[in-house]
């Protein structure tokens, strides 16, 4: 399948999850709650937050890895036993959403269910099951909602911003230009993108969408491309390769001179693996990890490391979860690729993405947060 494209395009868990206690009282008066659920190929996550200042206080949250996509690939259809799962999941959304009376919410789905032909059949299932009510999501969508999460993270003197989303189905690419932003203005107008990554010239005030494009290569469907090749280095080369072929059309692909003002975020949980490995983290620590800058030098000898362990030494590895050894692999061929293209030596990573970037556009939309603590 060829990367989506608009038109006119410019230049983890090992035990099943627990049901958590009722939540503490709520003062009265106090901000009203946001929820935002992202069902993707491989995992459903799931934020329920309060505004707070020019972000958001998380209150409870759910993250589990039902495989939806599992034989997409071969078959054009999600399977009984991929639904099922998802399913069980979703009904445990729905009990915490219940119990947090949460009203404001937006519950979304994304490339399995783009590509499935019985994903309406599976929206129904869950709205008669659960009563909760899916958004299947264009990748325009998908890819700003990324980039709007991100904004926190985009240093002032960044003129030139490339926001790489990796998911289990897909791989979400967005190029800005910030030049023509005041530098204390550069986050907030990446907060304002709204409906569509319009690509005109802008204001002064304005982040302008240089490109960008949805990849029909995400963890899950690269793996499940290259399933046959057996030895580990090879299937990680071929893989790594055949990715960066699929990026041949993206206009900013031949910019190659290298410049202190262009900046990589990276967001997904292959950036953020790599991130607790470099790290060496025994237990995963989001504070450690969220806003790392890392070389091009330490995200290659991670991923050495990870060939050098073998399919056996990364199922045991702490750092990676028993839920993402089977992907990790893939993910970093993706990541890798992505580094050898643009001129840049560092990676800022960034654990947020589809869920805090639903959560900032609704809170906006609302006008509920303080924008103007946005530095």
């Amino acid at each position: 399948m060829a990367p989506k494209r608009p038109q006119g395009a410019g230049a983890l868990e090992k035990r099943g999850p627990r049901r958590g206690p009722s939540p503490v009282p709520r003062a009265p008066g106090s901000p009203e709650l946001y929820a935002a659920l992202d069902l993707g190929t491989n995992s459903c996550r799931m934020l329920i937050a309060e505004p707070r200042g020019a972000g958001f206080h998380v209150v409870d949250s759910f993250s589990k890895s039902v495989q939806l996509g599992t034989g997409l690939e071969s078959s054009g259809k999600l399977s009984r036993g991929s639904m099922s799962r998802t399913i069980q999941a979703l009904r445990i959304c729905q009990q915490k959403l219940k119990r947090n009376k949460v009203r404001r919410m937006r519950l979304v789905a994304t490339e399995a269910c783009r590509r499935a032909v019985n994903a309406g059949e599976f929206i129904d299932r869950v709205h008669r099951e659960t009563g909760l009510r899916l958004d299947i999501i264009a990748p325009e969508e998908e890819a700003r909602l990324a980039v709007i999460s991100c904004a926190p993270l985009v240093s002032p003197k960044t003129e030139n911003l490339l926001v790489v989303d990796i998911g289990g189905g897909s791989t979400e690419l967005v190029w800005l230009d910030l030049a023509k932003v005041p530098r204390a203005e550069r986050p907030r107008a990446i907060m304002r993108l709204r409906e569509g990554l319009e690509r005109e010239d802008g204001t002064h005030e304005d982040a302008r969408v240089v490109d960008w494009i949805s990849v029909p290569l995400g963890v899950a469907t690269l793996r499940e491309q290259f399933s046959d090749v057996e030895d580990d280095a090879a299937r990680f080369a071929l893989m790594s390769w055949f990715f960066e072929e699929n990026l041949a059309d993206f206009s900013p692909y031949h910019a190659t001179e290298p410049t202190e003002r262009f900046q990589i975020v990276g967001t997904s949980g292959t950036v953020t693996t790599v991130a607790a490995s470099h790290l060496g983290l025994k237990r995963y620590d989001r504070t450690k990890v969220d806003g790392l800058r890392m070389t091009s030098d330490q995200i290659d000898s991670v991923i050495r490391s990870y060939l050098t362990m073998g399919p056996g030494g990364r199922r045991a590895d702490p750092r990676i979860g028993a839920d993402r050894h089977a992907l990790i692999m893939s993910g970093a061929a993706i990541l890798q690729a992505l580094m050898r293209c643009w001129p840049t030596n560092r990676l800022s990573v960034a654990d947020r993405g589809l869920r805090e970037g639903l959560l900032y556009a609704q809170m906006s939309a609302d006008g509920v947060l303080d924008t103007g603590a946005l530095t």
